[in-house]
C-alpha cells in the first residue's frame, strides 16, 4: 500500500501535528472570548487533542470534524473516555456539513492547506456568524524556490496549492472576509516543556514505510527551514 503524509498522521495518531502544537493553540484560543455560550468548529480535529482542551477549558459548544475516518475514530475514544459531549463526524472543509451561521469560531491548524482553498475557505465564512472568525495556522511560502523543488513539495504534502503570505490574504479577501490578521510563526521562540509534548495513539500496526514518510517529512522541513514558513491568520 502507498501511504501518504496524512495517513502518516493517522495511523501515528499524532496529536498537535501543526507548528507549535497545543502549547501554540492555547496562546493562540487566550487572546478569543471563549465562553460557555461560544459555538466552536474545529476543522481536521484529528485525534481530537485541541477540541478536548476547548470543551475543558472553556466549556463551549465544540464540534469536530476530519475526513480521514481513523482520526475520527481516534478523537471520539479521546471524547469518550473524558466524558465530553463533543459532537465528531467524518467530513470534508469544501462541504461542510453545517447550516449557515452557526458558529462563532471556526478553528484550522494547518488543515487549510492541504484543501482546495477555493471551496474550502467560502465554506468556512458559510458556517460562520455574521461577526464569526476564523483562526488558521497555515504554511507559507517564504520565498520563490525552483519549480522542481516546489513540485517536490507539493507532491509530498499532496497540497493543491503553496501560497505566499500575500495569496493567502487575497483568498480570504476573496471569500469575503473583511479584515486578516497575520502573524509569523516563530518557532525558534517556542520553549515546549513535558506538558505539551508530542500526543500519540498509535494504530495497532505501524509499516515500515511510515516511518520513512515521517523520516521524509523532518528532512524536508530541515531542508526548507527558510523557505517555508508559517502563519497563524486571524479573519473576520
Amino acid at each position: 500500500m502507498k501511504y501518504t503524509y496524512l495517513d502518516c498522521l493517522a495511523l501515528f495518531g499524532v496529536g498537535g501535528a501543526h507548528p507549535g502544537g497545543l502549547q501554540l493553540t492555547k496562546k493562540i484560543l487566550a487572546k478569543e472570548n471563549i465562553n460557555g455560550d461560544t459555538a466552536l468548529l474545529e476543522v481536521g480535529c484529528g485525534t481530537g487533542q485541541t477540541a478536548a482542551y476547548l470543551a475543558q477549558q472553556y466549556g463551549c459548544s465544540v464540534s469536530a470534524l476530519d475526513n480521514n475516518s481513523i482520526m475520527v475514530e481516534k478523537a471520539q475514544q479521546r471524547f469518550s473516555s473524558l466524558d465530553l459531549p463533543i459532537d465528531a463526524k467524518v467530513g470534508d472543509t469544501e462541504n461542510l456539513p453545517y447550516p449557515d451561521k452557526k458558529f462563532d469560531i471556526v478553528l484550522s491548524e494547518s488543515v487549510i492547506s492541504f484543501t482546495n482553498l477555493i471551496s474550502t475557505i467560502p465554506e468556512i465564512k458559510r458556517v460562520l456568524k455574521q461577526n464569526g472568525k476564523l483562526l488558521a495556522i497555515e504554511t507559507v511560502l517564504e520565498q520563490s524556490i525552483p519549480e522542481e523543488e516546489r513540485s517536490q513539495i507539493v507532491d509530498f504534502y499532496s497540497f493543491p496549492q503553496l501560497l505566499t503570505e500575500g495569496e493567502w490574504v487575497k483568498a480570504f479577501r476573496d471569500a469575503e472576509f473583511h479584515r486578516i490578521d497575520a502573524t509569523k510563526y516563530e518557532p525558534r521562540l517556542e520553549q515546549v516543556d513535558e506538558q505539551h509534548a508530542a500526543d500519540y495513539s498509535l494504530s495497532e500496526t505501524i509499516d515500515d514505510a511510515l516511518l520513512e514518510i515521517q523520516g521524509k517529512h523532518e528532512e524536508i522541513m530541515q531542508r526548507n527551514k527558510d523557505k517555508l514558513g508559517f502563519r497563524i491568520f486571524r479573519c473576520s
